[in-house]
């Protein structure tokens, strides 16, 4: 195994950090959708994009925090926000917009990092299932959100 900085070990954190914000903003929007939904559609939201989003978030934050404590880095806090990305006038359909933009940015950094090499550089086999788990979860979430938009309001 290749000897790993502090600074590289720091960079991966703040990467997975980053990935986590995205789902973070993902299941605020969610969750504003949520609320603008008549009770059917809403439990159906929540079964089909909440919950697998909401998992996804409770992975990537546990990977990042395991893993911060493994290599004696500090944790940090992560919450549900929607970081200025929506206005109250976008509907459902403009909340579903930005949770699955954020979903598909928190893939992407996640995809990139796996590419990066950097998991496997720092030898940690419980990161590395961690973010595979995160991206598991997160599989199906924009087909099952242009699912959800394409039978609103039938």
């Amino acid at each position: 195994m290749a000897y790993v900085t502090a600074e590289a070990r720091q960079e991966l954190l703040d990467t997975v950090a980053e990935a986590t914000d995205e789902l973070g903003a993902a299941l605020a929007a969610l969750g504003e959708a949520y609320e603008q939904l008549d009770e059917r559609s809403a439990d159906v939201l929540e079964e089909r994009l909440f919950r697998p989003v909401q998992l996804a978030f409770g992975r990537a934050r546990r990977t990042h925090d395991e893993f911060a404590a493994r290599v004696g880095h500090k944790a940090r806090a992560f919450a549900p926000e929607l970081g200025g990305r929506a206005a109250p006038s976008h509907g459902v359909k403009g909340f579903l917009e930005i949770a699955v933009d954020a979903v598909e940015q928190a893939e992407a950094i996640l995809v990139e990092l796996q590419d990066s090499m950097s998991p496997v550089e720092v030898g940690d086999a419980e990161l590395r299932a961690g973010l595979a788990e995160v991206r598991e979860l997160l599989a199906r979430v924009g087909d099952e959100a242009q699912r959800f938009l394409s039978l609103l309001g039938r």
